[in-house]
């Protein structure tokens, strides 16, 4: 249910869903992140979720780098839907 809505909210005026954008990426690798953080602080010594998780935030880090040099609107917009940086107030 969150999917569909995340995606109703990325796609706005677009009729069909576009689960290879870059947002949409971003969001399934965020939700997956937050799963295996549950899950590890459980299970310490589960050095192959360690792993797993590891791989996932490197390529949500290339993703998001990629978005940045791209288009810094969407960047920006995607990091404060997701709540995933904190915001530099200076």
């Amino acid at each position: 249910m969150i999917k569909n809505l995340f995606v109703s909210s990325i796609s706005q005026g677009e009729k069909k869903e576009n689960r290879g954008s870059v947002e949409f990426q971003v969001f399934s690798f965020t939700n997956k992140i937050r799963r295996l953080t549950s899950h590890l602080e459980l299970h310490r010594k589960d050095f192959l979720s360690q792993r797993g998780l590891r791989k996932i935030l490197g390529k949500r880090q290339r993703l998001l780098s990629y978005l940045s040099k791209k288009n810094k609107v969407r960047y920006k917009e995607l990091i404060s839907n997701l709540s995933i940086r904190e915001s530099k107030t200076r």
